[in-house]
């Protein structure tokens, strides 16, 4: 978990050094989450599956607890996390239509 900001900022060209900095990490956790996600299609059956309705809100759920532990707004971590999600399973779709021969590799 990252640390809150302790050292205040003197600029806002440092804060946006450290938001870029953190995008930055964002940016690899994300391709790691993806990875995971293309992993995933392969063990469902089909797109309802993949669409997980019921996991959806446990994730949420999920992230809005960590967040509050985080001191992060839990609106701005679902809403966060709820955009994230619909783009996972737009891809994870695609991923399971080509490893069904449903479209093109």
């Amino acid at each position: 978990m990252a640390a809150p900001v302790t050292d205040a900022p003197k600029s806002l060209a440092e804060v946006r050094a450290r938001i870029d900095a953190l995008d930055a990490e964002l940016a690899g956790l994300l391709a790691t989450r993806q990875s995971l996600v293309r992993a995933a299609a392969a063990f469902k059956a089909d797109s309802q599956a993949v669409r997980a309705p019921d996991r959806v809100e446990q994730v949420v759920a999920a992230a809005r607890e960590r967040a509050l532990a985080a001191g992060l707004a839990p609106e701005v971590a679902e809403a966060v996390w709820r955009a994230m999600i619909g783009a996972f399973v737009e891809l994870e779709l695609g991923e399971h239509a080509r490893l069904a021969g449903d479209a093109p590799a």
